[in-house]
Order: structure tokens, then C-alpha cells, then sequence
């Protein structure tokens, strides 16, 4: 009897350890379908790679950001792009003496051509709709460069100082008041933002030679002094890399070619012949310095006025990251440097000219804040505050009455059409001052 209890024993024992396999066999099934839909979740509420939110948040900002610009900052926001497009698919307009000695090319004004073609073809070409739709379509785009420079910075150190970088690039004035304006500035910006995300940064794992070289064709052909913050860092790419002469025929002449190949045959549709417009800007601009018709300043201006006034209350943060950025930054410093140098060079200088290495420097901004530990919150309010009273005035007041100027106008022509008085109106201004198209 005893041995007949204890085998039975044993036998229920047996069963119980067996029950509790099986259970841990479905609990680990269950787990794995579980991890699975919270990836599958994961991928559903991913948006170019970065949380949802974040992404909904950066173009919901470059949108208000967008309709918080009001003013006018250089002609060639609206005569090197909008009413270039305007005459493309309206033939009707005016067009600079850029257009007739062949300097400027069509690929970006193109861009704006296709929304205006849309409108049209939809019967919504509103006098409004043409102004806003193609600035709201500039600041999609630098809501996604914003995102890629977030996403890079996360890959090249931690989440806190990408985090920083971020909120740097966000809150400069001279970005708030540039990113949504239809400047060929603007998108040469944009194009190098994206552009180094794909670049073989040390520690970078969105490496892609193909579609960073492609970006910097595009913002060449966009603007051909495009490349001249990139040749430090191409050439850093061409010594690092082992297959040196596959870099040359297969990257970088293929994807030059093909690209420039593309703007050929664009600006050989719309000027009516063969023009190679990269090599009449580069010659008027740099060969001949001829743009000292607009105006020079002396070599320094860089230094004591340009830079320091687009970075702004910025500067102190910018000149203590860079002695706290790791090594593998260098390289954007060089880029920094180099581009500011070159440009020094020429004899006619903007502000805007040096815009694309200002998130650049935000990077060493970003370096910097997330190093301070008790004045850290005190000196990221500072940021915010100086920089939204700068973009808000920038954006607000500062050189609005060219644009308040042509609403007038508007309102008079359409008056006058609804009357059978005619009316004239004269402008004594400098040259191209005013937009066209708003008429």
C-alpha cells in the first residue's frame, strides 16, 4: 500500500510538472505574439523614423512659424522663385535680368510651377493661395530637415543631447525667420540638413553615399555655392574611404552627371536652348565679382557682423560647445570655418549666405546646454525668450511695408475693375523691392 502511494504520488507529481511546462510553453508563445504586435504598433506610430508625435509636433511649429513671417527680407525670395514659377505656368509676369543673361536656372522654381499648375487646374489659383501654399510647402520640408538633424543627433551621441540640439535649432531666430521663405538659400539649407543625415559620420547608421551625393546635387543645381560647405567633408569622405576609385566613378561622377544632366535638359525646355547656368552663376558671382553691384563690405564682416548676428544670444553657447564636442565633430567645425573663410573672400555679403552651416553650429549649441547642470533650465529659458523676441519682430514688423504696400494695390485694381475708373500707381523704390504676383 505504501508503494502504491508513493507511486502515485510520483505520478501526480509527474503531471503537475508536466502542466507547468506547458504552461511556461504558452506563456513564452503568448510573449513573443505579444513583443511582436508592440513592434508592429512600434512601426505604425513611426513617421521618418522618429515618434509620431515628434514629427506632427515640427510641422505643426514650421506651420505656425509660416503664417508668423509677415515681411520681407531680400527680393530674391520672390524673383528667383515665385514669379519665376508665376510667368512659367500664367505666362504672364515679369522676369530680372537674371532670367534673360541665363544666371539663374528653373529646377527650383519648378518645384512651385507644379503647385501653381495644380491650383489652377483645380480653379483655386486665389491671389492667397498662391502666396501661401508654396511658403507652407517650404516649411513641410524644413520640418522634415529639422527631424533628420534630431535623428542624426540621436545616432552620433545620446537622446539627451539630441534632444538639446533640437530644441537650439528650433528656437533660432534667424532659422524661425528664414526656413519657410521661398529662397534658394532656404532649400540649400534643407538639402544639406538631409543630406548629412546620410553622410558616413563616425557613428552614423544612416550611411548612404548614393542619396547624400544626390541632395548635394540637387542643392547645387539649386544654388551652385551649395557645395562649398561640402568639400571639406567630401573630401574627408574620398581619404577615408578604401575603394577610392569606385567612390569617383560610381558615386560621385554618376550621380553628378545624372543630376546635372536632368537641369540641363529643364533649363534647355524653358530658356529654349543648351545654357549650363551653374557655370554663368559661378562666373558672374565668383570669377568676374560682379555682385559688388549689390554692394561689398570689407573681409571681416563675417566674422564681427554675419555670424555672430545669425547666431545670436546662441554665440556664448556655440564657442563652449566646441570645446566640449567630442572629436568625431571636428569635422562640422572645419565646415563651419571653411564655409564663413570662403565667403569672406567675395566682396558681396548677406546674412543668408552662411545660413546652411548654422545648424551646423546648433550641434555644438546642443553640446553645450546639455553640459551645464545647475543653469541648465535658466540658460535654455534665456535661449527661448531672447530668440522668439527676435523672431517675432523679425517676423512681425521688421520690413513689412513692401508686402502691406502690394495688398493696398490689390485692393485698388480690383476696385477699379468693379468701376469703370482706371488706376495707375507708380513705385519709387529700389529695384524689385516689392513682389509682382500679389497684384
Amino acid at each position: 500500500m505504501e508503494q502504491e502511494g508513493g507511486d502515485s504520488s510520483l505520478f501526480f507529481r509527474g503531471l503537475q510538472s508536466r502542466s507547468h511546462e506547458k504552461m511556461k510553453l504558452r506563456k513564452r508563445k503568448s510573449a513573443l505574439y505579444l513583443s511582436a504586435e508592440e513592434a508592429s504598433a512600434g512601426r505604425r506610430r513611426d513617421l521618418l523614423g522618429e515618434n509620431i508625435y515628434l514629427v506632427l509636433f515640427t510641422v505643426a511649429l514650421r506651420i505656425f512659424n509660416c503664417f508668423l513671417v509677415q515681411t520681407s527680407f531680400v527680393p530674391d525670395e520672390y524673383w528667383q522663385s515665385l514669379e519665376v514659377a508665376h510667368h512659367m505656368v500664367f505666362n504672364y509676369g515679369y522676369l530680372t535680368w537674371e532670367w534673360t543673361e541665363r544666371l539663374r536656372g528653373y529646377t527650383y522654381p519648378l518645384i512651385f510651377a507644379s503647385i501653381y499648375k495644380i491650383l489652377h487646374l483645380l480653379g483655386k489659383d486665389s491671389v492667397q493661395l498662391l502666396i501661401w501654399v508654396p511658403r507652407l510647402a517650404q516649411a513641410l520640408l524644413s520640418a522634415i530637415a529639422d527631424v533628420r538633424l534630431y535623428s542624426l543627433m540621436k545616432q552620433l551621441g545620446n537622446q539627451e543631447t539630441a534632444r538639446w540640439v533640437f530644441f537650439c535649432q528650433l528656437c533660432s531666430w534667424f532659422t524661425w525667420y528664414c526656413c519657410t521663405r521661398t529662397l534658394t538659400n532656404t532649400m540649400e539649407t534643407v538639402l544639406t540638413i538631409i543630406a548629412l543625415f546620410y553622410y558616413p559620420l563616425e557613428g552614423s547608421k544612416s550611411v548612404n553615399s548614393v542619396k547624400y551625393l544626390s541632395l548635394l546635387a540637387l542643392a547645387f543645381v539649386v544654388r551652385p555655392t551649395a557645395v562649398i560647405p561640402w568639400i571639406p567633408l567630401l573630401f574627408r569622405h574620398f581619404w577615408q574611404e578604401h575603394r577610392k576609385l569606385d567612390l569617383i566613378l560610381h558615386h560621385f561622377l554618376l550621380v553628378g552627371f545624372v543630376t546635372l544632366g536632368l537641369s540641363l535638359i529643364i533649363d534647355r525646355i524653358f530658356f529654349g536652348q543648351w545654357t549650363l547656368v551653374q557655370f554663368n552663376f559661378l562666373k558672374f558671382n565668383v570669377l568676374q565679382n560682379l555682385g559688388t553691384f549689390y554692394g561689398s563690405h570689407p573681409w571681416h564682416w563675417y566674422f564681427s557682423q554675419g555670424f555672430p548676428v545669425i547666431l545670436g544670444t546662441h554665440l556664448p553657447f556655440f564657442i563652449h560647445g566646441c570645446f566640449l564636442a567630442p572629436k568625431r565633430y571636428r569635422i562640422l567645425l572645419v565646415t563651419v570655418l571653411w564655409t564663413v573663410l570662403v565667403y569672406s573672400m567675395l566682396s558681396h555679403k548677406e546674412f543668408r549666405f552662411i545660413y546652411p552651416v548654422l545648424p551646423f553650429c546648433m550641434v555644438f549649441c546642443g553640446h553645450s546646454l546639455n553640459h551645464l547642470k545647475v543653469w541648465k533650465k535658466p540658460a535654455g529659458s534665456f535661449l527661448f525668450l531672447s530668440n522668439m523676441l527676435l523672431a517675432l519682430y523679425t517676423g512681425l514688423v521688421h520690413q513689412r511695408g513692401t508686402l502691406d504696400v502690394m495688398s493696398h494695390i490689390q485692393e485698388l485694381c480690383s476696385n477699379s475693375h468693379n468701376t469703370s475708373s482706371s488706376a495707375s500707381v507708380f513705385l519709387m523704390m529700389p529695384c524689385h523691392s516689392t513682389p509682382y504676383y500679389r497684384k
